[in-house]
């Protein structure tokens, strides 16, 4: 099988190439590099089934030469700064939404009729149920990136049925693990290292995160896609059956690090518009087809702990 990725280069996208390559496939990445980075792909690109492409998915014609006779896409590439959404108003819109449209229109044009997308739980905005399920009513939407991926599916899903094309559209949970280069965590560990002292908190502290291990994320993701009963059209939420509070998270830090700061709240119960106090989404679509999680929530901070004090120059870069 011959995979094009866009984004690739990124935190899951590089990861999801790793194994890719390692279950003998060829891959094309194709990634602006805006914030991919040549490093994760160290160990990929001594592999000759792996194709680098440096290529925005807004370039539609480059993107549709690009991903000539392959036969499967991975769409991974967008802007995932929650947080600063509103401060550029037209980033998601531009990344999200339209680069979704060009991915299809570029598949459709080089006759490839599957599609698998990094959807987001953002997407439920502060659902009323928790947890959270795949077919749970969409409410309010509560932040840019969200409605970005709203848009992002409902294209997907125009198109499958359109175009007689197949999609996977994962909701994830916050990732994290191996090559993780931003989230609160990274925040976190970034700050502690300039200030040991204190450290500075956006929200009260009690807000409830869900996170996914990257290496879990891609299990899923594999299982989901090989799954002999797919539908035309697949949805899975990707997370685990627990959550933890930001609080929590923090003394996990601290303690990995051996210090004891003075934490300094801002902003309520949520720290910035669109950032959802309880995120928990209900798995077990994903659970029925073979997949479940490895890692708890607290291995994953730790392994994300152990990767950052490993590869201090992340920090430094971003």
């Amino acid at each position: 099988m011959k995979y094009f990725v866009t984004g690739g280069a990124g935190f899951i996208g590089s990861n999801l190439v790793d194994r890719l390559l390692s279950d003998g496939n060829e891959v094309v990445i194709y990634d602006n590099f805006s914030t991919g980075m040549l490093e994760f792909l160290k160990e990929a690109k001594k592999n000759p089934n792996l194709k680098i492409i440096t290529g925005d998915i807004l370039d539609t014609e480059f993107l549709t030469v690009s991903m000539s006779k392959c036969d499967f896409v991975f769409h991974l590439a967008a802007n995932a700064d929650v947080r600063h959404g509103i401060e550029h108003s037209g980033k998601d819109l531009l990344q999200n939404t339209i680069g979704t449209f060009n991915v299809l229109e570029a598949m459709r044009f080089n006759n490839i009729s599957k599609i698998a997308f990094s959807s987001t739980g953002s997407v439920y905005g502060e659902s009323s149920v928790i947890p959270t399920p795949e077919d749970a009513p969409f409410p309010i939407q509560t932040s840019l990136y969200g409605a970005s991926k709203v848009a992002g599916e409902a294209l997907i899903q125009s198109y499958c049925v359109g175009f007689g094309m197949q999609s996977w559209i994962f909701r994830f949970v916050s990732i994290l693990g191996n090559r993780y280069s931003h989230g609160h965590i990274f925040d976190f560990v970034k700050q502690l290292q300039k200030h040991p002292y204190y450290l500075n908190v956006l929200g009260d502290g009690t807000q409830k995160k869900s996170y996914l291990n990257v290496k879990d994320c891609i299990d899923a993701m594999l299982i989901a896609t090989n799954n002999f009963y797919n539908k035309q059209i697949n949805i899975y939420n990707l997370g685990t059956d627990e959550y933890i509070e930001v609080n929590n998270s923090i003394k996990i830090i601290c303690k990995y690090m051996n210090i004891n700061p003075q934490i300094n709240y801002s902003g309520g119960n949520r720290g910035w518009v669109g950032d959802n106090p309880m995120i928990l989404l209900d798995c077990q679509r994903i659970r029925n087809v073979g997949w479940k999680p490895l890692y708890t929530i607290k291995e994953s901070i730790v392994d994300t702990l152990r990767y950052l004090e490993q590869n201090e120059w992340l920090l430094e870069v971003r």
